[in-house]
């Protein structure tokens, strides 16, 4: 079975009581939940990981291979723009990373620097753009 770790960005926690607008009212251990099913679904095995602090999510990403990882999603929510100790320690690892986002940061004026170390993105829908990552990632790891 394989291993995908799940990259929570800054912000992600306050899901569900800020940006309703543009993020609905799901809260992160909601998405969480969903992530944890949809894996199931999959018979694939997920590594949920959430931090605000850069340096954290960095050595998570580092400390993968080690811990038996396979494939990466990343919402990087806050760290989206402007942080390129993550964008190359993705850069760096051998494994697939697909970048997600609940809604669609192009409508919003925002380009991400994460995209251009991912092997894909999902965006703008929801929390089943989990599900289309984790089953995009699956169907790689087959070849």
């Amino acid at each position: 079975m394989h291993k995908i770790l799940i990259l929570h960005g800054a912000g992600m926690n306050m899901r569900g009581r800020v940006q309703t607008e543009a993020f609905g009212v799901m809260t992160l251990p909601q998405y969480d939940e969903h992530i944890h099913c949809y894996a199931a679904e999959l018979g694939v095995e997920v590594d949920i990981f959430h931090s605000n602090i850069e340096g954290e999510v960095v050595n998570r990403v580092y400390g993968a291979p080690e811990r038996g990882i396979s494939a990466a999603i990343i919402n990087p929510a806050g760290f989206t723009c402007g942080y390129p100790a993550l964008t190359g320690a993705i850069a760096q690892m051998k494994f697939p990373t697909i970048e997600v986002h609940i809604s669609n940061p192009a409508t919003r004026g925002i380009s991400s620097d994460i995209a251009r170390s991912s092997r894909g993105t999902v965006s703008g829908f929801g929390v089943y753009g989990y599900y289309l990552a984790l089953s995009g990632l699956r169907e790689m790891l087959k070849k």
